[in-house]
């Protein structure tokens, strides 16, 4: 008995260091496929949130194909609206650049007088900054990075809207293709996976979309209030950055105070009041409503959260940092299916999900339970109903 017992601990062992080293190699190759498995992957996850939109179409006698052009063109529009306003108040910025330099050289001599830094009257900021604190080349070499970060999003964005059409094109015949690849048993537990798969990440995405609107458009209008300049390019950053957990609402909190600095120095009361409004809009909509709205379906404890975020970032860049939630759902539920690595969803749960899992495993009383009346389907709308994903 006790051999039988070392011989399974050291099967276990042998499977989780197999698992472990596979983690590695796994991450390793989506870093370096990441220019044709990162587009893909976005339009999934954009293909997951836009189903419902397509169908709502097609009940109102658009047909698919139709309706999918429709939404593919709702979401060209959005991202070239945002894109306008970005560029527009750049270029606005760069006019404005002279004003700008004199307070960051008035700011600066006040910092250096303070803290004993090196500074030169007859020099700019930049010269300041630059020759005396030798920063020139970091700051040319994230200049690049940042084009270069660009010229790559307008590449990618025209395979992300390719994949997604396809995809949506495809979701009607996934299930036909899952019935006639496997049968049985097998057959009801792929269905099964990807059935959570779609709910939990089309649930977040969706819930997250409308947060990050309604934290962006609230930024905008507190800050238009207060009388700071791009308000609105304010709103899109906070946007956009609230798909980030935690550091992307403060990276936003932080830059715009920097910025109201920046215009109102050296008055208090301006600059206060953005940093009250950006902690509040975060405070909440992050800690209020939107614990409200998501609930704890996700069921990620909070530091599996930020290690996935750094893993996610270091293997995708910035876009790994929106998707590493979603992705790390997906793994989370395929854990949760194959038996040999249930162990390891129960480490990546939070406290609500691991009592949740304690009570699905008690006996059913009064025919509730998991298989019961009280169990939930998908969402209408989804690309599991009705013959789809």
């Amino acid at each position: 008995m006790k051999d039988r017992f070392q011989k399974f601990n050291s099967g276990r062992a042998n499977f989780f260091l197999v698992a472990f080293i596979a983690l590695i190699v796994a991450g390793g190759v989506l870093k370096i496929t990441a220019s044709v498995i990162l587009p893909f992957t976005i339009a999934l996850l954009l293909a997951f949130v836009m189903e419902p939109m397509v169908r709502f179409f097609g009940k109102r006698g658009i047909p698919r194909i139709a309706g999918i052009l429709l939404a593919v063109a709702i979401i060209i529009v959005g991202l070239y609206t945002m894109g306008m306003v970005l560029f527009s108040s750049g270029r606005t910025i760069l006019s404005l650049y002279p004003k700008y330099e004199d307070r960051l050289t008035e700011i600066y001599a006040y910092i250096a007088a303070f803290f004993e830094l090196p500074y030169d009257e007859h020099l700019t900021f930049f010269e300041n900054l630059w020759g005396q604190l030798g920063v020139r080349t970091r700051v040319r070499n994230t200049t690049l990075s940042l084009s270069n970060t660009f010229i790559n999003f307008l590449k990618d964005a025209f395979m992300v809207v390719l994949f997604m059409v396809f995809i949506l094109v495809e979701a009607n015949h996934f299930q036909e293709k899952l019935d006639l690849a496997f049968e049985g048993e097998r057959s009801g537990k792929i269905k099964k996976i990807s059935k959570d798969v779609v709910r939990q990440v089309t649930k977040y995405l969706s819930a997250k979309f409308l947060i990050s609107l309604a934290t962006g458009v609230i930024v905008a209008i507190g800050l238009s209030l207060v009388g700071l300049e791009f308000p609105l390019v304010w709103g899109v950053i906070q946007f956009i950055l609230n798909f980030i957990p935690n550091i992307g609402s403060i990276a936003c909190g932080v830059g715009a105070t920097l910025f109201a600095l920046l215009q109102f120095w050296p008055e208090p009361a301006p600059i206060i009041a953005v940093g009250l409004i950006m902690l509040g809009a975060n405070m909440i909509i992050g800690n209020v409503l939107e614990p409200k709205i998501m609930g704890d379906n996700l069921g990620l404890s909070p530091i599996v959260v930020l290690v996935s975020l750094m893993i996610w970032g270091w293997i995708w860049g910035f876009a790994g940092m929106i998707l590493a939630v979603p992705m790390t759902v997906i793994i989370k539920i395929l854990c949760e299916n194959i038996p040999v690595l249930e162990p390891l969803s129960i480490l990546l749960g939070s406290h609500k999900a691991v009592n949740a899992k304690k009570h699905e495993d008690q006996p059913p009383k009064n025919g509730s339970g998991p298989e019961g009346p009280d169990s939930q389907d998908p969402p209408a709308g989804s690309l599991v109903d009705e013959g789809r994903l």
